[in-house]
């Protein structure tokens, strides 16, 4: 049960504040909302109330959700404008683009709002400069030789060690290889050769296949304050933005592959897994998604946010719109790279099921 209400607990906020974006950008740019739903509504399967202009839907698939703006063409392929001075295509580009990006700038200020939340509850986690030992992982080389929380590694090799980073540094350096560590143990020096273990980790944004042991510095948890708090929150935003950016590029490269991609039942494996953490996991698993939602939504492929704003630029700079045909064909290709990307994801998903 845990599990479920985590997964529904990621999805809608997800899905609403995205939407929640596209509506208040619409109403701040004077354009009419004719439909605000989150999830969708197959085969008339959900709850709707009208209310003013705007038809509010709760749908009883709840993975997703819409904006339908008047005088707009695009997946819904509505074909007829007015005119009206309330219709999206009566607007000026920079309205227009208000609006396509409404749905990424929501998702982008729901992770700084939960980043700064969950460091001015917890606080920062600080690591000691010093190579003292302050955890291990249970299977790794370095329980298997013999150390323990509190020992102090000095040398490496024969290379004395002064700090932690000089310490992964050397370690990092040698994956699948031998090598003496040196260490002081309530006073008693030991020597050992151990393994390393060769592993792919995330180092200094890329991954990289480095030596591992299986420790850990000693870290603790500093209080912070509300100015502290804020600039963390963006700056985690920021951080996590620029990883979304790199992994993409890694798939482009080659580095990484389709099959790294996930989605739907991939977020409720991982929604899963944080619930059992509690609660700030569910919560930082919710703010990198939304960073993730907000990238993806704003490529310019179209029927996502990205290729909305790439045709309006475009209109803004031949001075004139679209056809209602080129852009009905544009969507439609938008479509069909769309249902292509969601089958890998989807076959991802239920391939990493049988795992």
């Amino acid at each position: 049960m845990t599990t479920i209400l985590a997964i529904v607990f990621v999805l809608m906020v997800l899905i609403m504040f995205h939407e929640l974006g596209h509506f208040l950008a619409a109403k701040s740019a004077g354009i009419r909302v004719e439909r605000f739903y989150i999830g969708f509504n197959l085969f008339g399967l959900g709850l709707k109330k009208r209310i003013g202009e705007t038809e509010f839907g709760l749908g009883l698939f709840p993975i997703g959700g819409y904006v339908k703006v008047a005088g707009i063409v695009d997946e819904s392929m509505d074909t007829e404008v007015s005119g009206a001075p309330w219709e999206f295509q009566s607007k000026n580009p920079f309205q227009k683009i208000w609006f396509a990006s409404g749905g990424v700038l929501a998702n982008l200020i729901l992770a700084v709002i939960i980043f700064f939340g969950l460091t001015l509850v917890n606080g920062v986690l600080e690591s000691d400069p010093a190579p003292i030992v302050g955890s291990l992982t249970e299977g790794y080389p370095a329980t298997e030789a013999g150390l323990l929380p509190g020992d102090k590694i000095v040398a490496v090799n024969g290379q004395a060690i002064e700090t932690w980073d000089d310490l992964t540094s050397m370690i990092h350096s040698k994956p699948d290889e031998g090598i003496e560590i040196t260490w002081v143990h309530d006073g008693t020096t030991v020597n050992r050769v151990i393994q390393t273990r060769a592993t792919e980790a995330f180092i200094d944004d890329e991954i990289k296949t480095v030596g591992m042991i299986g420790i850990g510095p000693n870290v603790t948890q500093r209080a912070v304050g509300f100015g502290e708090a804020i600039v963390k929150g963006f700056a985690l935003t920021g951080r996590w933005l620029g990883l979304t950016y790199k992994s993409l590029v890694m798939i482009i490269t080659g580095e990484a592959g389709l099959k790294d991609i996930g989605g739907p039942i991939f977020i409720a494996q991982l929604a899963g897994e944080s619930a059992q953490s509690g609660f700030s996991a569910v919560l930082g698993l919710l703010a990198i998604i939304s960073i993730n939602l907000a990238f993806i939504n704003f490529l310019p492929i179209p029927a996502l946010d990205g290729g909305h704003v790439v045709i309006i630029l475009a209109e803004a700079i031949m001075r004139r719109p679209f056809s209602t045909k080129t852009r009905l064909a544009i969507q439609q290709i938008g479509v069909v790279l769309l249902f292509a990307l969601i089958g890998v994801i989807l076959y991802n998903d239920i391939s990493r099921l049988f795992q």
